[in-house]
């Protein structure tokens, strides 16, 4: 559209001149946006041309012939700059993203070494900027490529000295991927989790060994506790909270954590629900005394003022609070 050209045009404009003022902070952004045209597959050979119409234009604008050397000096360095990172960063892993072919994927990080394969998916790097192929796959779309690379990443490969497994790296470089998918492409979900089971082929007394890999989905890198039972729950997918990982995680979380912590948060609520259900039900029907009356009276007046007056206080705070917003 033409506002897309007229904002392409202002941006070159300003690139030129802050080329001059601060060569050192463009050098990092040229790269950042060289890498976004890796992954939108632009040829370098266009540069060349743009470059010559960008300054044909600039010279019919004006008759200063070192403002149009200036622009012509930064414009150049800024098409070479872009040409370099293009080159450097077009990996095949991009190229196969950007055909969205699960074939050339695995093709492409089949030349990998296997201590260099899950880098070879998650991290092109030139100079100070990165780009991860699988999150430029979710974003674009390219869900064939990006379902490639995570069952690549979560199969577990071995030779004579250890045993690789890309779950570690891959949590490492995308702590948010559950949120990610969730977000962009919840159709990939069951295969990340799928990834993250592991099933012996061997069987013994009928049964099959399996081994579940939950750590990055309890703990964060932080060690604090993981969000991704909530961005899961957000999610609001009913087949995907019955996945057998998830539900290993929740059980988990409730038998060992959540239920003690849950007691806890709820001994003062039964309690009173006890002194209630005496007053009410026990001391109501029993035969009328003064002992009975003062026990009572004393029973509904602890209720009034630890229980509901407890509940009047949070729910008034609660009130003000959001007046206030």
């Amino acid at each position: 559209s033409t506002t897309r050209l007229y904002f392409i045009a202002d941006k070159l404009v300003a690139m030129t001149l802050d080329m001059y003022k601060d060569p050192k902070r463009m050098v990092e952004d040229i790269s950042a946006l060289g890498l976004r045209h890796v992954g939108y597959g632009i040829p370098t050979d266009l540069f060349g041309p743009f470059v010559t119409g960008c300054v044909q234009v600039l010279r019919m604008l004006t008759d200063d012939d070192a403002a149009e050397e200036a622009f012509r000096w930064s414009l150049s360095l800024i098409s070479r700059m872009l040409t370099r990172v293009i080159n450097e960063g077009s990996t095949i892993v991009m190229k196969a993203i950007n055909a969205n072919s699960s074939k050339m994927m695995k093709k492409a990080v089949g030349c990998a070494p296997r201590g260099k394969r899950a880098l070879w998916m998650l991290n092109v790097q030139v100079g100070t900027q990165s780009i991860s192929p699988l999150m430029w796959a979710i974003e674009t779309g390219s869900l064939e490529s990006a379902r490639a690379i995570i069952t690549d990443l979560l199969t577990i490969r071995a030779d004579r000295d250890r045993y690789y497994y890309g779950m570690d790296i891959l949590f490492e470089r995308h702590e948010d991927i559950i949120q990610r998918l969730c977000l962009d492409a919840p159709a990939l979900m069951p295969v990340l989790l799928d990834g993250l089971i592991w099933r012996s082929r061997i069987t013994e007394n009928g049964q099959r060994r399996v081994n579940y890999y939950l750590r990055h989905l309890l703990i964060d890198s932080h060690g604090d506790f993981a969000k991704a039972t909530e961005w899961i729950t957000d999610n609001a997918d009913p087949k995907l909270v019955i996945h057998p990982v998830i539900c290993m995680v929740t059980d988990m979380v409730w038998s060992r954590v959540a239920f003690r912590t849950f007691l806890y948060g709820k001994a003062w609520f039964v309690f009173t629900l006890f002194v209630f259900i005496g007053a009410q039900s026990i001391l109501g029907h029993a035969k009328s005394s003064p002992e009975v009356r003062i026990s009572m009276f004393c029973a509904r007046l602890f209720i009034y003022l630890f229980s509901m007056g407890q509940m009047l206080f949070a729910h008034t705070r609660n009130i003000l609070r959001d007046c206030r917003r």
